[in-house]
């Protein structure tokens, strides 16, 4: 199978975890068969630095004709401590999700057994953990009128969603629910916000076509409590723009670290496949930070191509490395192996190169040579 994937590289460690996925989806297009052709595209504080746009016109062209969008992550200090910047990194990925009509955020967030520890959660509300964040992308306060007075003393961001922007991504979420638990739940602020009103109606009527799901609503702050309580409740969350982007970076911390989680964003075209993650623009350059959750996007994007065998192979690898305690600094602050290394691995894993057992004191730091 021929497949065109758009790489952007975008900032920070972005370049660093997504040359990892890059170097495992080569090993899976090795074993399995297939040919994966990449288009290397700019975006963010790199495509200000080097073209005065967050967007280049060129990256939306090929990504519009890529089967798939691989992305890193974007954002600098020297945006980010700068309110008054009037062109930002972050307007290039908001442009993106609207030209591409990118209008759900996919979030899995799952647990293992060897990372409990890191977790404030207890472990016992830990076990079984198995959930997706579904997230509205291009509607909702991120998108709405904005408004600063004259004076600098008064600011407006407005929130606004239709029917139609509720509904498909809702009749997306059921249909997720279908093929796992059955059990959907909206989040929302019906109490108070009038868009959260609209929500829960446009949801309540698209459930009567998905009977087999059991439905449930919560406000937003009770949700965010839930997540730290009993996580295991939850099967497949859906929720407006700003609430999921809260919701799912709280609920990272439930899998021990920010670098462990990856997502999808679909929509009508092509979709895009990152990791939650930011550019931690701190550790660029040093080799330190977690690809894992730039593999596992790359796991999902495989699922999306309809690779399914492939995209399980990939999610073992994963376990392999953590299993046998090979983690990066943010996981062992002590013990702990290059992002270089764990994309080995995972590589290796895939190439059916490693053996069923290992000795770490024989792994070679920076390689994935075992002796």
């Amino acid at each position: 199978m021929n497949k065109n994937i758009a790489v952007i590289f975008g900032d920070g460690i972005g370049p660093e975890v997504t040359g990892q996925s890059i170097k495992v989806l080569d090993a899976v297009a090795a074993r399995f068969g297939h040919s994966f052709h990449y288009t290397h595209c700019l975006m963010g504080a790199d495509a200000i630095d080097k073209t005065g746009n967050p967007l280049p016109d060129e990256t939306i062209e090929v990504c519009l004709g890529s089967d798939a969008i691989l992305f890193g992550a974007i954002g600098h200090p020297k945006y980010d401590n700068d309110p008054t910047a009037k062109v930002r990194p972050e307007q290039g990925l908001l442009k993106l999700r609207k030209s591409l009509q990118l209008y759900a955020n996919i979030r899995p967030v799952s647990t293992y057994p060897s990372l409990h520890h890191l977790s404030p959660l207890k472990p016992k509300n830990l076990e079984h953990v198995d959930m997706v964040i579904f997230r509205e992308l291009t509607g909702g306060i991120y998108f709405g009128k904005k408004h600063l007075s004259e004076d600098g003393n008064e600011a407006l961001d407005e929130c606004t969603y239709n029917r139609n922007e509720i509904g498909r991504i809702s009749h997306l979420a059921f249909q997720y629910a279908q093929g796992r638990r059955k059990h959907l739940t909206l989040v929302d602020k019906a109490n108070v916000l009038e868009t959260s009103r609209l929500w829960r109606k446009v949801v309540q009527e698209i459930a009567a076509d998905y009977q087999d799901v059991k439905v449930d609503y919560m406000f937003v702050d009770n949700a965010a409590m839930q997540l730290m309580l009993n996580p295991k409740q939850f099967d497949v969350i859906l929720t407006e723009n700003m609430f999921g982007d809260i919701l799912s970076d709280e609920a990272s911390i439930i899998s021990g670290s920010l670098g462990m989680l990856p997502s999808a964003s679909v929509g009508t075209g092509s979709a895009l496949f990152e990791p939650i993650h930011g550019s931690y623009p701190q550790a660029a350059g040093k080799d330190i930070a977690n690809p894992i959750g730039s593999i596992l996007s790359a796991a999902m994007l495989l699922d999306h191509l309809g690779m399914t065998e492939e995209a399980a192979t990939v999610r073992a690898g994963v376990e392999w490395t953590l299993s046998y305690g090979f983690v990066t600094k943010d996981i062992d602050a002590v013990n702990y192996y290059s992002t270089t290394t764990i994309g080995d691995l995972i590589r290796d894993f895939v190439e059916q190169k490693l053996p069923a057992g290992v000795d770490r004191e024989h792994l070679s730091i920076s390689k994935s040579t075992i002796i």
